[in-house]
């Protein structure tokens, strides 16, 4: 994925979108003239990069470790084989996904300060991203109805909340990620380049890639605040009114305990929610104009690497099934 300038320097900036259409010549041949994208990482701590990578080495190794756990817990244990973890275990394959999306590109800018992916790369980067993300969104919606649906109508739970609903929830939430991240990455592809070729960010997000176009993005920006509103608001808005019914019901129980029990079974759920989006929306939802570039790279950051490692502790930690299910795995293996 990654080339290397052949005189080991960081590419410099390409002529600006201006003087692509001095004369029809000159336009012509600088038409798509941008085939690699050089990505500037954190140029500010170049000086802790050998701390960095190996800060961010170990969180690679325990986010797919810790995600990759709870797979094989719910897996092999018959406690966890409910709807609940199920939907778990695809929040980890999309937290892997994602992390092993943008990690390892990250570390090999750290260790270089800096990298060059082709632009093919860079635009597919995007598009995993992107999908994952998505995708997550939609899966979390679907948790927060089965919340709703545990506390608050418990008696046909069963009924409502079956395994087909489940496989259908979780291929549909695949199905249309997928379908309108790649419409978006055709559109993103058919656009034309010509420099300049530098982004300073640590992976290809959607903003910085368009920010390197000639051509006129009007038409893609609105459709991807289009599909953002269908992939994004419109699960965060069912979520809230998911809980306001949740917690409606739960004010409604008379006995503390009670309370306790029934809070307790969705407190994972809106931690990470409120961890996700909240990240989510404060990069993509804030005007890029009132925030800083190195508060937009830490609140990446959080959401692209440290979320995906905090998810299956938020999930296991506090929860009795699971606990009981790591020391039968570990019994089996001593």
């Amino acid at each position: 994925m990654y080339q290397e300038n052949s005189r080991g320097n960081k590419p410099s900036q390409n002529r600006s979108k201006q003087d692509t259409g001095t004369t029809g010549f000159v336009h012509i041949m600088h038409k798509n003239n941008v085939s690699h994208i050089f990505l500037l990482g954190f140029p500010v701590l170049h000086s802790f990069n050998s701390v960095l990578f190996l800060f961010l080495l170990i969180i690679y190794c325990v986010t797919i470790c810790s995600n990759f756990i709870i797979m094989t817990l719910v897996s092999m244990s018959k406690n966890l084989h409910s709807p609940m973890y199920f939907f778990i275990t695809q929040v980890s394959l999309l937290d892997i996904l994602m992390t092993t999306d943008i990690l390892p590109n990250l570390l090999h800018i750290i260790l270089h300060d800096g990298g060059t992916m082709s632009l093919t790369a860079c635009i597919t980067q995007f598009y995993v991203f992107a999908y994952s993300e998505t995708s997550e969104c939609l899966i979390l919606m679907v948790m927060s109805y089965d919340r709703y649906v545990a506390i608050c109508n418990p008696l046909r739970y069963n009924s409502i909340i079956t395994r087909t609903f489940c496989v259908k929830s979780v291929i549909g939430s695949s199905f249309l990620s997928s379908l309108m991240m790649l419409m978006d990455t055709i559109a993103t592809y058919t656009l034309e380049f010509c420099g300049p070729n530098v982004i300073d960010h640590f992976f290809c997000d959607f903003n910085p890639i368009l920010g390197l176009s000639c051509s006129d993005t009007s038409f893609i920006q609105i459709q991807t605040a289009l599909f953002g509103t269908i992939v994004v608001i419109c699960p965060f808005t069912m979520i809230i009114v998911s809980y306001v019914h949740i917690i409606t019901t739960i004010l409604s129980i008379r006995s503390i305990s009670g309370r306790q029990k029934a809070f307790s079974t969705c407190s994972s759920h809106l931690a990470v929610v409120s961890i996700f989006f909240g990240t989510l929306f404060s990069v993509y939802m804030v005007p890029a104009k009132g925030q800083l570039l190195a508060t937009n790279k830490v609140l990446s950051l959080l959401y692209t690497v440290v979320t995906p490692l905090f998810n299956p502790f938020i999930y296991s930690l506090k929860n009795k099934d699971f606990k009981e299910a790591f020391k039968k795995l570990k019994s089996n293996f001593n």
